[in-house]
């Protein structure tokens, strides 16, 4: 069996903590450590699986990357999409690289921004379905409804399919409140919770039937495709022209062997904030704080202070998250519309939409912490063994000044150390590069200086990374 773990998603009602360039499956939004795509992955120790295949937008690559190294899985792979296609093309995609490997394995198929509190109920749910997918059928997993839901679409339980499953009589698209509470009532309707399991071959099968639009899209992309490192990159012509499904309208809806094992876990999307909010433990006032909060009289109140200390004083039913960089109040009942803020800042070009602050690179951090018209400051902290591009910039030139650890230089035609208390200096237009050559974080402050300090003046000439082919201006990247 692989779990093959779609990890493609924006997270935008979880704004300002959930950006395009780092969505919410990469955040930490729980009471652990961990964040949800590594929860995710965790959450499958005790079964019987092969590593894990993530599907990630390419933007997101170092992002997964890091975090499956965390978790001691540097050998896991990662199938890059150029352009987002929703779920039937993405596992299609996996489905036959396995299939090209001499394999035809169960996938089972995770969304990486899912809470899941009963993991022991959650492997029971996947062995039951073992058999039933072995067996040729494609099985969905329902949830018990715990009210009525307006968010979910539903499955409607048919006849019993062995122990403990059922034939999926009819999917359901979101109802109305009235119409939800009547699902409730019923007891033969649970939430779709867009987690699947079935063999490779029988999921390109019924694409084949269903959708071979979608399946010979894959297919070209997948000839097309090349390994760099542990990364797949798929063949972006190909894949951008294939048409966008989810696996439900594409084969659930219209297969015959559609089955549903109910689950009773503890399972939510975390859609939003009111929905975090649902599943957090409380205080006795029904109040939900982190970070450093202070609070008289509020009640029913998420609090999220990531940098500052936030007070409350008399409020109740708000959410209120802090970042370095925003600030969102959000009544808890309307906390669905912060997409519209969203929305509103990608208009407006604001860099809120797409980024943090704090920024991660493959090679470590940096944090703007400081600008003007003709000036930023960036807090940069590089990985033992790291380093920069060999780049170039247009109009800006920049001063760096090392606080602590050891820096290695390339400034023009020279190189050279930097260390605690030196500083250097790269003119405008002149070719360099950063490296730690230690084995403790490198630490500096860069000075930048000019006309124009986009992000989208940087020519790179090499990158240990890959992210250069050979000369690439590339925009909205930094290092």
């Amino acid at each position: 069996m692989i779990p093959v773990i779609m990890s493609g998603g924006s997270g935008s009602r979880l704004w300002p903590l959930s950006r395009q360039l780092n969505p919410k499956q990469f955040l930490n939004l729980g009471e652990g450590s961990l964040s949800m795509l590594q929860a995710t992955i965790k959450r499958l120790e005790g079964l019987d699986m092969q590593l894990p295949r993530l599907i990630c937008n390419e933007e997101h690559r170092f992002l997964a990357a890091e975090q499956l190294r965390q978790l001691g899985m540097d050998n896991a792979g990662i199938v890059l999409e150029p352009v987002g296609r929703n779920t039937a093309p993405a596992v299609a995609l996996v489905a036959l690289q396995a299939l090209s490997e001499a394999q035809d394995p169960l996938l089972l198929i995770l969304a990486a921004d899912h809470l899941i509190q009963d993991t022991q109920a959650f492997h029971d749910g996947i062995r039951k379905a073992v058999p039933l997918a072995e067996a040729g059928k494609l099985v969905t997993f329902g949830i018990l409804p715990t009210h009525p839901e307006t968010g979910y679409g539903y499955l409607e339980r048919g006849e019993a399919e062995g122990e403990g499953a059922y034939v999926v009589s009819r999917f359901v698209e979101k109802p109305d409140l009235e119409t939800a509470g009547r699902y409730l009532a019923s007891g033969n309707h649970f939430w779709n919770s867009g987690m699947f399991l079935f063999r490779a071959s029988r999921y390109i099968a019924e694409l084949q039937e269903f959708r071979p639009d979608i399946l010979e899209a894959c297919r070209e992309a997948m000839a097309s495709s090349e390994q760099d490192m542990l990364f797949t990159r798929v063949g972006r012509e190909a894949f951008t022209a294939c048409p966008e499904d989810s696996i439900d309208y594409a084969v659930m809806e219209k297969t015959r062997d559609a089955v549903m094992v109910p689950l009773d876990a503890g399972w939510s999307d975390i859609g939003s904030w009111s929905a975090l909010w649902d599943v957090s433990s409380k205080n006795g006032e029904g109040n939900v704080f982190r970070g450093d909060v202070l609070n008289h009289g509020s009640s029913n109140t998420y609090v999220h202070a990531d940098n500052r200390l936030v007070a409350t004083v008399g409020v109740e039913d708000l959410v209120i998250v802090e970042t370095k960089d925003a600030v969102l109040v959000a009544h808890k009942d309307e906390a669905q519309h912060v997409k519209r803020i969203v929305e509103q800042l990608q208009r407006e070009k604001r860099s809120e939409f797409q980024n943090h602050r704090e920024v991660y690179r493959p090679w470590g951090v940096y944090d703007s912490i400081d600008q003007g018209p003709r000036y930023q400051v960036k807090h940069i902290t590089v990985k033992p063994g790291a380093k920069l591009s060999v780049q170039m910039h247009h109009h800006r030139a920049e001063h760096w000044i090392v606080v602590s650890g050891t820096a290695k230089v390339t400034n023009g035609e020279e190189t050279y150390m930097v260390t605690e208390n030196q500083s250097t200096y790269i003119p405008i237009g002149q070719v360099h590069a950063l490296e730690n050559p230690g084995v403790i974080p490198l630490e500096l402050i860069e000075v930048q200086s000019g006309a124009y300090l986009g992000e989208d003046d940087i020519v790179r000439f090499s990158d240990k990374y890959g992210r250069v082919a050979p000369v690439v201006v590339e925009t909205l990247v930094a290092g």
